[in-house]
C-alpha cells in the first residue's frame, strides 16, 4: 500500500492512516455505518485526532444531514486547532443548514 498523498502533519500511526483511507472510501461507496465506526475507533484511542474529527464531521453534515452533530464535531476541531480554515468553513455552511444558535 502506497504511503497517504497529504502530508502526515498530525504524526498518525500507521494504523490510524490506514483506517482514515478506509473511513473515506467507505463514505464514497456510501457504507456510512463502517466509514463511522472507523472513524470512531480512532477517537476512542486519541479524542484530539483532528483528521478523524473532520471527517467524522463531514461524514454527519454531508451523508447523513446532521448539522448539528456536524457542528459539533467542527467546533472540538476549532478548540483544538483555532486557525483550521476547513473546520471553521464548513462549521459557518452548516449552521445555516441548521437551527444551531
Amino acid at each position: 500500500m502506497a504511503g497517504p498523498a497529504w502530508r502526515n502533519i498530525y504524526e498518525l500511526s500507521e494504523s490510524q492512516m490506514e483506517r482514515l483511507d478506509e473511513a473515506e472510501e467507505e463514505m464514497q461507496f456510501m457504507r456510512i455505518n463502517k466509514a463511522e465506526s472507523l472513524l470512531i475507533s480512532i477517537l476512542l484511542e486519541d479524542p484530539d485526532c483532528i483528521p478523524a474529527l473532520n471527517n467524522l464531521a463531514h461524514l454527519y453534515g454531508r451523508y447523513l444531514s446532521d448539522f448539528e452533530k456536524a457542528i459539533e464535531y467542527y467546533d472540538i476541531v476549532l478548540k483544538l486547532e483555532p486557525e483550521n480554515v476547513w473546520a471553521r468553513d464548513e462549521r459557518r455552511r452548516y449552521r445555516r443548514y441548521s437551527h444551531y444558535d
